[in-house]
């Protein structure tokens, strides 16, 4: 080790620019296999004696982390939610946390987008159809759903709704959404989207995108309540946090008939924070035809992802450079 520059551990592969980058400043300690993450007991190991820290959705920063971490001085998140990383434990020992608040807007939007398009089509019922050998020509199957004449309603109108709300528009769906803070009036006429109680929401659309972040008044916000709510032969899709919906209870409104399909970018087993979080993904979840699954994709654009990372190294930076960074979600005394 270097002991005139500070070390940076970074948890996961990046782009080699951005690893030029943070050898500009400090000496980065990072994956040499690409696409590669390092798991929670290495990534504390080598963060023994570093001064900054750049970690992804795959990583958890408590306070017994931190103990192990006494030189630390700033965690950079490459993502917009910081649910899995506690933000109070960081600024009681003097370190900032910092996000990414805007790069992650457009291609989430997009995702999102297409997970829509996707389940209400059947697109991945019909591919793998094709895929078995059992297509021979055209055949009266998989008739799906439309946007057009449909109404979609958005929990979560922040900058991915808003962005989603503006692609979708053009398919001729009527927009109503869900947000404890709702949007200007300026807004909502620019995107010709009508503010609705979450009851109201759930009972009268076609499809239901959740765009939530995780805490303790979202965790499992969509449950077997709230799903009977929603109308028989209804759309969901989640693109927020996993446990924002029980998924156990929308298997079961699978297997019932009453969801007509679930479409999915997260999962419950991915919230580190959540010490009873299940292991996996449920079984008859996985299984049923009636899904579209993608393994948490919503930023995985690859200019998108590099310009993530760099950003992410400008914030550590900044805080080794004894400024304040521009994202910080908390505050240092």
């Amino acid at each position: 080790m270097d002991e005139a520059r500070p070390r940076v551990v970074v948890t996961h592969w990046v782009h080699p620019d951005v690893a030029d980058y943070l050898a500009g400043f400090c000496e980065p300690v990072l994956p040499s296999v690409e696409q590669g993450v390092w798991p929670s007991e290495r990534v504390a190991a080598a963060a023994a004696d570093a001064a900054g820290l750049i970690v992804s959705m795959a990583d958890r920063v408590d306070d017994a982390f931190l103990r192990r971490c006494p030189r630390l001085r700033v965690v950079s998140a490459t993502l917009k939610g910081y649910d899995n990383f506690d933000a109070d434990a960081c600024a009681r020992r003097g370190i900032w946390l910092t996000i990414l608040p805007d790069l992650l807007t457009a291609p989430a939007a997009e995702l999102t987008a297409g997970l829509v398009i996707g389940i209400m089509r059947r697109v991945a019922e019909a591919d793998r159809y094709v895929r078995e050998g059992a297509f021979a020509g055209w055949r009266p199957r998989f008739y799906g759903a439309t946007l057009r004449g449909a109404t979609t309603g958005i929990v979560g109108m922040g900058e991915v709704g808003q962005a989603l709300a503006a692609l979708l528009a053009p398919f001729g769906t009527r927009i109503v959404y869900h947000d404890a803070r709702g949007l200007p009036a300026a807004a909502e006429q620019r995107l010709q989207a009508a503010r609705r109680s979450l009851p109201d929401l759930l009972a009268g659309s076609d499809v239901v995108v959740l765009l939530l972040p995780l805490t303790a008044g979202t965790r499992r916000l969509v449950d077997r309540s709230a799903l009977r709510l929603m109308r028989p032969g209804a759309f969901l899709v989640n693109v927020g946090r996993g446990s924002v919906v029980d998924e156990e209870a929308v298997a079961e409104a699978l297997a019932t008939g009453h969801l007509a399909g679930y479409a999915a970018d997260v999962f419950a087993m991915e919230d580190w924070a959540l010490p009873d979080r299940p292991a996996s993904i449920p079984a008859r979840l996985l299984a049923h035809p009636r899904t579209l699954f993608t393994p948490h994709l919503g930023s995985a654009v690859d200019e998108v992802r590099r310009e993530m990372s760099l950003e992410a190294a400008r914030q550590v930076r900044q805080v080794l450079e004894g400024q304040r960074p521009d994202h910080a979600v908390n505050r240092i005394a």
